[in-house]
């Protein structure tokens, strides 16, 4: 990223930040800004969060290091990560009408990890996120080893966590990320 896009991005995630206050209570954009300067590697993670349409804010307080983390607060999956299967132990499974990539795999090139089912709940504290899709969540290894992977959403005003054969993969379904700072 050259210094222009780095700047727009900081501009970007400053916006939204002071525009949803309520997502990280306690933290000071200060504090968010210098860690962003001091840690270039994590502004590419952040781009590439937002140039596939995550919309990144820090959610929560920060850790006793400092430390916050940026989770992707779009209303809906992320649009340029959707179609995928899990991993890409799935995508190799698949012999006919491959997606064009897995979940993890997606995630791991774009420097991000996906969320865990404690960190869903956690960013639906602060939004009703996933109403009309869904999203890829880490999947536990004795899961995983059967074939499964789990994906969560929110429908009648509660968080679901639901499985499915890791190969599938829906024009809804996406995943989310997070990244810490």
């Amino acid at each position: 990223m050259n210094t222009a896009q780095c700047q727009a991005l900081v501009a970007t995630l400053e916006k939204r930040f002071t525009q949803n206050m309520r997502r990280h209570p306690g933290v000071d954009w200060r504090d968010v800004h210098g860690r962003l300067l001091a840690r270039p590697d994590s502004l590419k993670a952040l781009h590439e969060m937002e140039r596939t349409g995550g919309e990144p804010d820090v959610v929560g307080s920060a850790d006793d290091d400092g430390a916050c983390r940026f989770y992707d607060c779009a209303a809906e999956s992320p649009t340029g990560r959707r179609s995928l299967c899990y991993d890409a132990q799935a995508l190799a499974s698949r012999k006919l009408n491959k997606p064009q990539d897995s979940a993890v795999d997606m995630a791991a090139a774009m420097g991000i990890a996906l969320l865990t089912e404690e960190d869903y709940r956690a960013l639906q504290q602060f939004g009703e996120f996933d109403a009309k899709t869904s999203s890829w969540i880490a999947t536990p290894p004795g899961i995983r080893e059967l074939g499964g992977a789990l994906f969560c959403d929110r429908r009648y005003g509660r968080v679901f966590v639901y499985h499915n054969g890791a190969e599938s993969y829906y024009a809804a379904r996406g995943f989310r990320g997070s990244v810490r700072i």
